[in-house]
C-alpha cells in the first residue's frame, strides 16, 4: 500500500510552488532598471516604426 498523505499539506505545497513560479516571473518582468526599460521601449518603438514603414499605401 501507499503512504498516508496529508492532502492539506500537499495542496499548500503545490500552491507555494505556483506562487514561487509567479514571483520569479514577476521578478524578471518588473525587476529591471530604468535604463533597461528605456532601452527596451526604444527598441520596441524602432521595431514599430520599421514595421509601419513597410505598409502599403493603396
Amino acid at each position: 500500500m501507499g503512504d498516508v498523505v496529508n492532502l492539506k499539506r500537499v495542496r499548500k505545497n503545490t500552491a507555494r510552488a505556483a506562487d514561487e513560479m509567479k514571483a520569479e516571473a514577476n521578478r524578471l518582468r518588473f525587476g529591471r532598471s530604468g535604463a533597461e526599460r528605456r532601452i527596451e521601449q526604444a527598441r520596441a518603438e524602432l521595431e514599430a516604426h520599421r514595421l509601419d514603414g513597410h505598409k502599403r499605401t493603396e
